[in-house]
């Protein structure tokens, strides 16, 4: 039996969770005393005063038994499920889980995730998508979404999955798995709350044009539970750029709890560490794919070929990300969505070091806006978030490097084949809206 099939279906792992009440501010002492090691300025700055911050941080360890079999345990730092941070572009995750799953379960001969696909429209604000130059067959897909929502946090990719998938189908599913805080109520297009509930018709084809499935546009008509307001901030600048002297109201926005977005990348690299219900329907085809393209670096990539030298290898790898970083260390590889806007940072990891024979996941948000004010675009991402996040990272990398194990982790269902870069002359994809 290969590794990636034991992996997956060979034994029962054990999911370790701490005990603390939901939705109450959870920290524990080992962070505590661990980040105090850090004499880092910006790191402490933001350690000293996490409220202002909105810091919120979960890491998890990973221990394995004789027989491989992972073991997690999660260690928090101010987690609150009820403080509302912005997701931003981790949303993608789920939906492009979602996606495969759809396509799993809909079962219609030759409609996978590589199918050529072409959007229409049918409401206001809606936009058609019928090709799709940075990929190999010319045409849009799942493949092709998932792949930029990894590779380089692409916003259409998320929109057009976001349309396949409907507004009502992807609240139902993510509550029927047990993510009952969690809703996506919108495309990352300007529209209103009424276009976003209509979503576009859409149609399969085969390689000469032959629709083999199509579906229509669809509206969702179920309510939403917008009973918590979440209001952020002494201002915002309108689309017409004006400044409202008010708090800017995310209470109608996509909202995630940072340890859902835990949960939900832990239930796809370990899928058997998590209850049932918590899966996701996917093929052992689209895990490998998934895995490929969580940790593949865009410089790697031939579809799309994205610019090597602007979208660097830790370029949407947060913990090893700051502005003299731009390689990963020898041997690691990372598996992990990010998301970044309004002033917040937030990344979900799963750290594979091959070298060191070490693994472990550290989740992660940050909120970075010292004046107040939302949609200026003066947000310290550089000269505070992302080193943040860098020297989080590494004072959990360095700590994990020393930490004892009693078994060394056998690492192969992470080992990927991935792409090597051709020479050929199509020009770069730069500038990608994400």
């Amino acid at each position: 039996m290969c590794s990636f099939t034991k992996h997956l279906l060979g034994i029962l792992l054990i999911c370790v969770f701490a005990t603390s009440g939901y939705g109450q501010a959870r920290t524990h002492a080992l962070l505590t005393k661990l980040f105090s090691t850090n004499a880092n300025s910006i790191f402490q700055q933001v350690i000293k005063h996490p409220e202002t911050y909105r810091l919120q941080i979960i890491y998890t360890q990973i221990n394995r038994d004789k027989n491989n079999t992972p073991s997690f345990k999660n260690y928090y730092f101010r987690v609150d499920s009820t403080e509302f941070f912005s997701p931003a572009s981790t949303v993608k995750l789920p939906l492009a889980l979602l996606s495969l799953e759809k396509l799993n379960t809909l079962k219609i001969p030759n409609v996978t995730k590589f199918t050529a696909m072409q959007f229409d429209s049918a409401y206001s604000g809606q936009t058609n998508e019928w090709r799709d130059n940075t990929a190999q067959s010319g045409y849009p897909s799942i493949a092709q979404f998932i792949r930029k929502a990894f590779l380089v946090s692409d916003n259409d990719a998320y929109s057009r999955m976001y349309e396949f998938l409907g507004q009502g189908s992807i609240t139902r599913s993510l509550h029927a798995k047990g993510y009952l805080d969690t809703r996506i109520t919108h495309r990352f297009v300007r529209m209103t709350s009424e276009e976003n509930r209509h979503t576009n018709p859409i149609r399969f084809i085969q390689e000469d044009g032959k629709v083999i499935y199509a579906q229509p546009a669809a509206y969702n008509a179920d309510p939403f539970d917008f009973s918590r307001i979440a209001k952020l901030g002494k201002g915002y600048y309108t689309g017409k750029d004006s400044l409202v002297n008010e708090p800017f109201n995310f209470t109608e926005r996509n909202k995630m709890p940072l340890e859902t977005f835990q949960q939900i990348l832990q239930s796809v690299l370990f899928p058997l560490s998590v209850p049932a219900k918590q899966r996701f329907t996917l093929t052992k085809d689209d895990y490998a794919f998934l895995y490929q393209y969580l940790s593949q670096f865009p410089g790697e990539t031939n579809y799309p070929k994205y610019d090597a030298k602007q979208y660097y290898d830790s370029y949407v790898k947060f913990f090893f990300m700051d502005s003299l970083h731009h390689q990963m260390p020898e041997g690691v590889r990372v598996f992990n969505k990010v998301g970044w806007a309004y002033g917040f940072l937030t990344d979900a990891s799963y750290v594979a070091d091959f070298k060191n024979k070490i693994e472990y996941m550290l989740t992660a948000t940050v909120y970075v806006n010292s004046d107040g004010i939302l949609n200026d675009d003066k947000y310290e991402f550089e000269s505070v978030g992302n080193p943040f996040m860098y020297q989080l990272g590494q004072t959990i990398y360095q700590y994990e490097l020393k930490r004892k194990r009693n078994y060394r982790p056998d690492l192969s269902t992470f080992k990927i084949p991935y792409e090597k870069r051709r020479n050929d002359d199509r020009p770069v994809v730069k500038d990608v809206a994400n």
